[in-house]
């Protein structure tokens, strides 16, 4: 069992794969779908003592679990639909996440709520607030975070003096919390293989073995190499989230889960563009507008609309830059403009298709189903209950084995980097000393990589010159393109800078300045040849100008046939 999921550990999980075809060495669970809920599921599973398998087809969370608001919350807004059980749940979980799970990775982050009606706003959203407060405090050891606080004007332009004089009367500040959501499921992925689970991304199902009605496993192909084998297992999870109606099509035509995509488009802004020492939350017609402090950086966001179009490379179009746009300057003192965005990402979330047209009335509620024998199907939730929706998976899952299986203990396991990173933050300096680095630079560690950043370290200690920052993206070092390959799974130059760093969309170039190093790094490591090293540096070339066209198009059409002018990469076989 390790924590590293280089080279060395694919083909072994490979290996353990093709053993799995005698009846004695099948697997418990084999899960489909590398996303938070897939790789939760993983680790939920194997913390029970199971024996697990986890295939991603492509990169992990290189769905919808990389490009996400980045928040850790219990929904406001589902407060005032009164989804009073689906909040306080989220809720429970941030509080998990942030003390116990995950603390390196989950960071509390103030909002202002700008109140704009004189009289009745302020108690009403008051009275929520009050209400998100307790609701958060049920889960037995507290929020973690300070509770709601009333604000005048004064008091508003003084922690947001970007605001205009007229946008607000008064606000409501509360706090709620953030994450970088693919790193959070890399971390996940990477502590369900400490425990034993087998885990391989780049292998996609081609189809389910099945013996008369019931799933019995997949068949696979590896991407990296073309290869094909049989994965036997007890009973199969399924987490595919917007692909759920595609790979429940290759089982059955009834009893489905029917599941809509709506698509979220982020826009990335430098942290100076507006002076703020908070983010904001801003009620739109359709839904609501946030604004997350990033880093050096804010994220805002989102939009919330169907989309039917190609669901591996969503396309962020000029429609939705504008809208974003013209919503947040509403109330800034300076206008954005399309010369403050250095960074745009889509993503689309699983929504259970409902009978009101309206994406953004679906409920984030999940289900669990179980359309044929052997296949448990989850669908639906959102990112910060990614927790109980692996559990109920499953639990469904396991009703179905011979054995008794113990219940879920993963709201009691933390992620690896969270044990003992009090203590290592409490040591950065020395360990920035040690290491010949800025202490800035251990504490941008220590919060990617919690007290695991000793190993980042170690790197570094091996090789000076890794110490030194990637062009063009001052924020991350060399030593972190060589960890996302050793211990991440990285396989391509794309990983790395849209997934184990965010360079994609917090460079100005968006990355394109570190692609030849990030490569060079890479080559040595997984075995590239002259010939793969230059074409992975053009397809993340070509990934790059294929998006910014894509933003420059009227609409969802034409931005996705756009975006879909850069093909996936394909190693040489």
């Amino acid at each position: 069992m390790s924590a590293q999921l280089g080279p060395e550990a694919r083909t072994e999980a490979i290996e353990r794969f093709k053993a799995t075809g005698s009846s004695e060495k099948q697997l418990d669970v084999l899960i489909v779908g590398g996303g938070i809920v897939g790789t939760g599921a993983a680790l939920d599973a194997v913390t029970r003592g199971l024996d697990v398998g986890i295939v991603e087809q492509r990169d992990w969370a290189s769905g919808t679990s990389s490009r996400s608001s980045k928040l850790i919350h219990g929904g406001l807004r589902y407060l005032e639909m009164l989804d009073f059980r689906l909040v306080q749940e989220a809720l429970q979980e941030r509080g998990l996440l942030l003390q116990r799970i995950a603390p390196h990775l989950v960071k509390p982050v103030p909002f202002l709520y700008p109140l704009t009606r004189r009289w009745w706003e302020r108690p009403y959203v008051g009275t929520g607030m009050l209400m998100y407060d307790s609701l958060g405090l049920t889960n037995g050891h507290g929020t973690g975070l300070p509770i709601h606080k009333h604000m005048f004007r004064r008091g508003t332009l003084r922690a947001a003096p970007s605001l205009r004089d007229d946008a607000m009367i008064g606000a409501i500040r509360y706090y709620d919390a953030q994450v970088d959501d693919a790193r959070m499921v890399v971390n996940v992925v990477r502590t369900a293989a400490h425990h034993g689970a087998h885990a391989v991304n780049r292998m996609r199902v081609e189809s389910f073995l099945r013996e008369g009605e019931r799933v019995v496993g997949a068949h696979v192909r590896d991407l990296e190499t073309g290869e094909e084998l049989e994965i036997r297992a007890k009973q199969v999870i399924n987490a595919t989230g917007v692909w759920t109606d595609e790979t429940q099509a290759m089982v059955t035509e009834r009893g489905q889960l029917k599941v809509r995509a709506s698509k979220g488009v982020h826009l990335v802004v430098p942290r100076d563009r507006f002076q703020s020492t908070v983010g904001l939350i801003l009620r739109t017609e359709k839904s609501v507008l946030f604004v997350i402090p990033w880093g050096r950086h804010w994220i805002i966001g989102t939009t919330d609309t169907d989309w039917r179009l190609d669901k591996a490379h969503p396309a962020a179009s000029s429609k939705d830059i504008d809208y974003i746009l013209e919503r947040v300057n509403r109330v800034l003192r300076r206008p954005l403009t399309r010369e403050d965005v250095e960074g745009v990402y889509a993503g689309l979330r699983p929504l259970l298709a409902g009978e009101n047209d309206s994406t953004a009335e679906l409920s984030r509620e999940h289900v669990v189903a179980h359309p044929v024998p052997g296949m448990v199907v989850i669908a639906g939730g959102k990112f910060t209950t990614y927790r109980i929706m692996a559990r109920d998976a499953v639990d469904e899952a396991v009703r179905n084995l011979d054995e008794r299986v113990p219940a879920s203990v993963t709201d009691r396991i933390p992620l690896l980097g969270a044990d003992g990173f009090k203590a290592v933050w409490n040591r950065r300096a020395r360990l920035a000393s040690a290491a010949g680095v800025h202490v800035a630079r251990v504490e941008h560690l220590l919060n990617r990589f919690g007290s695991l950043a000793t190993e980042v370290l170690d790197i570094i200690a091996r090789d000076q010159s890794l110490a030194q920052p990637l062009p063009g993206a001052d924020d991350y070092l060399k030593a972190e393109v060589v960890y996302a390959v050793t211990h991440e799974a990285a396989r391509h130059v794309e990983d790395v800078l849209t997934r184990r760093t965010r360079i994609s969309i917090e460079a100005w170039d968006r990355g394109v300045s570190a692609a030849p190093v990030v490569a060079e790094l890479m080559a040595p490591l997984l075995g590239w040849s002259q010939v793969q090293r230059e074409r992975e540096i053009t397809h993340y070339l070509k990934r790059v100008e294929a998006e910014r066209l894509s933003q420059e198009q009227p609409d969802d059409a034409t931005a996705d046939v756009a975006r879909l002018g850069a093909e996936d990469i394909i190693p040489v076989q």
